[in-house]
C-alpha cells in the first residue's frame, strides 16, 4: 500500500487534468467534475489493489477473528474464576497462580499486572505512531483513542480476576513481540516483505529515540 502511493498520486494528477478537459468540453459544473474525478479515482485505486493483491480490507481480517476470540476467552476465564462453570474449577483457579498472584480468581491488589498491561498496550500504540509515514487526521484520532484505552484498561484490569488480566497481558505481550519482530530488516527480507520508503536500517533505535522525544526524556 505504501509503495503504491507515488503511482496513485501520479495517476490522480493525470486524471484531474483529463476531467478538467472533459468538463470544459461538455460543460460540467464544478460539482459534477468533482464527482466524476472521485468516481474514476476510486476505480483506478481498486484496480491497483487488485493488481498488487493488497486490498486494505485484508489488513482487518485478523481483527475479525482476534476480537471475538479475545472476548470469548475473557468471558470463559471470568466464568471459571467466579464459579459460574464449576466450583471445582474455581478452586483450581484460586490456587493456580504464581509469584504474587497465586489466586487467579481475585484481582491483583498490587496493580502490577494491570499497570504492566497498560504499559505494554501503550508501547504497541507508540510503535505504530513512530512509523515514518504520513498519517491522516482520522488515523491520529484513532491513535489517540487507543492511547486513552490503554490507560483506561489499567483500572478495569485491577477490578477483574487475575486470570483475565494474565491472559490480556500475555496476548498483548505476544502482540508487542510480533510488532518488534516485523520491524527487523532481516526478518522482513526473510519473509520477502517489499522494501518501502519508510524502511529503516535501525528500527529499534528509531523507536527508542521517538519514545524519548515524545515523552520528554530527550530534548
Amino acid at each position: 500500500l505504501e509503495n503504491l502511493q507515488p503511482e496513485i498520486k501520479t495517476l490522480a494528477e493525470r486524471l484531474r487534468y483529463e476531467v478538467a478537459v472533459r468538463a470544459k468540453q461538455v460543460g460540467w459544473s464544478e460539482k459534477a467534475a468533482r464527482f466524476h474525478f472521485k468516481k474514476n479515482l476510486r476505480r483506478i485505486i481498486t484496480e491497483l489493489y487488485v493488481r498488487d493483491n493488497c486490498h486494505p480490507f485484508k489488513a482487518t481480517l485478523l481483527v475479525w477473528v482476534q476480537v471475538p476470540m479475545w472476548v470469548c476467552v475473557s468471558l470463559a476465564l471470568r466464568n471459571c474464576s467466579v464459579g459460574a462453570v464449576d466450583s471445582a474449577v474455581q478452586e483450581e483457579f484460586s490456587a493456580g497462580g504464581v509469584l504474587w498472584f497465586t489466586d487467579l480468581t481475585a484481582p491483583d491488589s498490587t496493580w502490577v499486572l494491570p499497570v504492566a498491561l497498560g504499559l505494554v498496550n501503550l508501547l504497541i500504540v507508540e510503535i505504530f505512531a513512530s512509523q515514518k509515514v504520513e498519517v491522516s487526521r482520522l488515523q491520529k484520532l484513532v491513535t489517540n483513542f487507543f492511547r486513552v484505552v490503554s490507560v483506561v484498561m489499567i483500572p478495569v484490569a485491577a477490578s477483574v480476576p487475575s486470570a483475565m488480566v494474565l491472559y490480556w497481558l500475555s496476548s498483548s505481550f505476544v502482540g508487542l513481540l510480533h510488532n518488534l519482530l516485523l520491524r527487523s530488516p532481516t526478518f522482513r527480507r526473510l519473509c520477502r516483505v517489499p522494501r518501502t520508503t519508510s524502511d529503516s536500517a535501525t528500527p529499534y533505535r528509531d523507536i527508542v529515540s521517538a519514545l524519548a522525544t515524545r515523552y520528554g526524556f530527550k530534548k
